[in-house]
């Protein structure tokens, strides 16, 4: 039997079921209506880049597309960033449907462009090739999916990233980093006003008398530039990959026009420093002295190929549908869990 305060729960504990099961039907038919929005964006995205040809790499180290640093990747077989790029490659459709490989953006080579070459050789030589080589994840939980381990901690190679290399005939050996987005601490102060590519807004170095060092160029991190969609919106706090992967890579890291000028400008380097002519010193202390190394995986150099007008415009819809489409899905994790909440609550009510 339910006593009258009983009955009064009981019913308010349907009707908090019945509002919650409400809720996710309608968060479900608006996350249908965005998958279905960006599907079609990305179709009038997909058609521009199946008509245009893209910019050509030379043979002899001249300007770098994207199909050349994807096909340098590929080149390194044994690591797990080969893989990855494989199957986007071609099975680009299996890898955005998988939960294991959703949430990997990419890999750092794939995910920004350079002006021109002797600044991309520097910036790569920088990172070096294991950095260029990884993974980069959105969240922990995305970085906990792509490497599984049995009951003594030895890793299952039938599972997760290992499992899929195998699967497309591929094996990943040794180690391999992941950079987990949201573990980074993003750069907090502000973006240069107007500026499309929301550079950082980074105090200038200054020598110790008050003066600028000469042949300070700029700060590395924003020498890089990214597609518009890498801008944004990235994470669950809405940083963009400038302010957090690039961020992290390159801190403070100062490119000056020459070696000369660099070194007299040590008292105001604070975290390395680059010069187009070679010169590198990694930080405070550490300097690289001998030839430059060549890492064989770049960044892409920019096209000079033309977008249409409407082009930026369609990946900035892009970009702001998924970050609804993120928001969405986290109200539907939480309606989720209050739902089954409430109906724990009435079947324990229900016993009583």
């Amino acid at each position: 039997m339910f006593g009258p305060s009983s009955l009064v729960d009981f019913e308010m504990l349907k009707k908090d079921i019945k509002r919650h099961e409400d809720n996710l039907k309608f968060l479900k038919s608006e996350a249908n209506r965005l998958d279905e929005s960006i599907l079609d964006l990305q179709v009038t995205l997909g058609k521009y880049h199946s008509t245009n040809t893209p910019q050509k790499a030379t043979k002899n180290g001249g300007s770098r597309n994207e199909e050349e640093t994807t096909e340098q990747i590929l080149k390194q077989e044994i690591t797990a960033a080969a893989m990855f790029c494989q199957i986007k490659t071609q099975h680009a459709t299996l890898l955005s449907n998988l939960p294991l490989t959703k949430d990997v953006l990419g890999v750092v080579a794939t995910l920004a462009r350079v002006d021109n070459d002797n600044l991309n050789r520097l910036l790569s030589e920088y990172l070096g090739l294991e950095t260029m080589l990884a993974l980069v994840c959105r969240s922990f939980e995305g970085v906990k999916a792509l490497e599984k381990y049995d009951g003594e901690g030895k890793i299952n190679s039938s599972a997760g990233l290992h499992g899929l290399a195998y699967s497309i005939g591929r094996k990943i050996n040794g180690r391999f980093l992941v950079i987990c987005l949201e573990d980074l601490r993003p750069y907090i102060g502000g973006f240069i006003a107007d500026d499309p590519q929301k550079k950082l807004v980074l105090s200038k170095p200054k020598l110790p008398d008050g003066s600028s060092p000469t042949g300070f160029l700029d700060f590395a991190v924003n020498m890089i530039n990214l597609d518009n969609g890498n801008l944004y919106c990235i994470t669950a706090k809405g940083h963009g990959l400038r302010e957090t992967l690039f961020y992290a890579l390159f801190s403070h890291l100062q490119v000056y026009r020459t070696r000369t000028e660099m070194l007299l400008a040590l008292p105001c380097i604070t975290h390395g420093a680059l010069s187009l002519d070679g010169g590198m010193i990694k930080r405070n202390g550490v300097f690289a002295l001998g030839n430059r190394t060549d890492v064989e995986v770049k960044f892409p150099v920019i096209s000079s190929r033309c977008l249409p007008a409407d082009y930026t415009k369609i990946e900035d819809a892009v970009r702001m549908l998924k970050w609804e489409q993120g928001n969405i899905a986290e109200d539907m994790r939480r309606e989720q869990s209050l739902l089954d909440k409430a109906k724990a609550q009435l079947m324990g009510e229900s016993k009583t």
